[in-house]
């Protein structure tokens, strides 16, 4: 352990990191192009990460849920409002990720890097009594850019509510199997498992949507 600490703590402090964490180097432009917030600063960060080798990055939208406007729209407070929801956090959040699509590809990266949008859950259809919409896992959108996916593809289809999926529904393990599947790995091999006994990659029964890379 005390190993891989020092090992960590080099990498963290190296010039290099400290150079790639450094957003007072890039254009104002650039950084105004991707907003100035902090999702879109994270975005950039991000960039600026797998520009430096960094093999993987994870951007949390939002730090927490409350008190602040967020994703989290149930309604009553400490939760956004549909409305900040719609003149806020989207506009926020399309504003970021074009960005990032936008410059990732400018600087030939997007092909070997693989950008998935993913959540938990959806929204419910429906509003609810206090004016939000609720956690709804029944039926939501993923989607993908760069990393040999081609872009501009709609996989599936839900009912005219958004409530259930009407055609080609996915789940998780699928999703799972297709960043897999992006970064060149055999969803069907096998890794060692206690006991040496070894284990799929991937659960049984699952598969890449293999629309998106065709």
């Amino acid at each position: 352990m005390d190993d891989n600490f020092q090992a960590a703590f080099r990498m963290m402090t190296s010039e290099q990191a400290r150079a790639a964490f450094d957003l007072s180097k890039e254009p104002q432009a650039v950084r105004e192009r991707y907003g100035m917030n902090r999702f879109g600063q994270c975005c950039l960060l991000a960039r600026r990460l797998v520009e430096s080798g960094v093999r993987f990055v994870t951007i949390n939208t939002f730090l927490t849920v409350f008190d602040e406007i967020t994703w989290d729209i149930h309604g009553s407070k400490s939760f956004t409002s549909i409305e900040g929801m719609k003149d806020i956090v989207c506009p926020m959040y399309d504003q970021a990720y074009t960005a990032l699509i936008e410059d990732l590809e400018r600087r030939s990266l997007l092909g070997d890097t693989l950008v998935a949008n993913v959540s938990e859950f959806g929204r419910t259809p429906k509003v609810n009594p206090a004016g939000g919409r609720d956690h709804w896992p029944q039926c939501f959108t993923c989607y993908f850019a760069g990393g040999g996916v081609k872009g501009g593809r709609v996989i599936g289809k839900s009912d005219p509510i958004g409530g259930f999926p009407a055609e080609r529904p996915v789940g998780p393990g699928d999703i799972v199997a297709t960043i897999f599947q992006s970064l060149g790995f055999d969803t069907h091999s096998h890794l060692p498992g206690p006991g040496n006994r070894p284990f799929y990659l991937t659960d049984l029964g699952t598969e890449p949507i293999k629309e998106l890379f065709a």
